[in-house]
């Protein structure tokens, strides 16, 4: 399950913008504005959310459930590499 605040989270680790997530993860702004706007886990449909994955993969982040740890040893998110 992936939370609204993991995917602020990553973006601030980034250094994007809402609009700059979007077009990595091939999603339309407000799909992602919707999903930041979700209390907790967020909404979308399944291909929405693998896109959003993989675009953060693609950028280097990797999304932790709660209370799990990385490979890394991180919890939460985190900035691969």
């Amino acid at each position: 399950m992936i939370t609204a605040g993991q995917i602020r989270a990553a973006r601030a680790l980034l250094s994007f913008d809402q609009r700059d997530l979007a077009e990595r993860s091939g999603l339309s702004l407000p799909t992602i504005q919707r999903m930041e706007a979700s209390e907790g886990v967020i909404r979308g449909n399944v291909d929405s959310l693998m896109k959003l994955i993989a675009g953060l993969d693609a950028a280097g982040i990797e999304l932790i459930g709660e209370g799990a740890t990385s490979s890394g040893g991180g919890r939460g998110v985190r900035l691969k590499g």
